[in-house]
């Protein structure tokens, strides 16, 4: 029970800020760590989206990645925007050091209960397998094809974004 809260806090709090995204264009954010601490700099960079074919997918955006006196900087990419008959997924991944160190799901497929339901199963899922495997070519998650499918589309713009 206290996974299923979990789950679906994750998924509302992603949900309300694609919703945000949605609202003010979206942006990504670069920030600088060191190896002891956070640095506090940070910048953002915008992003110019477009609408997909039958499919739906739209945007993608890029960002800014380097090395700077002994920080490492860590760019966060956001990727297109896939539209499915279940609903939207975008994904945000952060690239730190040349490795794909978070991915973030923006929004998720909601057209109604069970669609949540099996986008709060997959999408832990699918983040575990990318950053382990450090690419989009992973394996979609069953029972979830066509959220898998487009999460990993999603994620395979903001790394194509990204230059990775």
């Amino acid at each position: 029970m206290a996974t299923a809260l979990a789950s679906a806090g994750i998924l509302l709090a992603g949900w309300q800020s694609g919703a945000h995204i949605a609202d003010t264009g979206t942006t990504t954010t670069t920030t600088s760590l060191s190896s002891s601490a956070t640095s506090g700099s940070s910048g953002t960079s915008g992003s110019s989206g477009s609408s997909g074919s039958s499919s739906g997918s739209s945007g993608g955006s890029s960002g800014s990645s380097g090395t700077s006196n002994g920080t490492t900087t860590a760019a966060t990419y956001d990727g297109a925007a896939v539209q499915t008959r279940f609903g939207t997924v975008q994904v945000q991944v952060t690239i730190q050091g040349g490795k794909i160190t978070e991915v973030t799901a923006l929004q998720l497929t909601d057209a109604e209960r069970k669609s949540a339901q099996i986008s709060s199963r997959a999408a832990p899922v699918l983040r575990s397998e990318v950053l382990q495997a450090q690419t989009a070519d992973v394996q979609t998650v069953g029972g979830a094809t066509v959220t898998s499918d487009a999460y990993l589309t999603s994620l395979q713009a903001a790394l194509d974004a990204a230059n990775f």
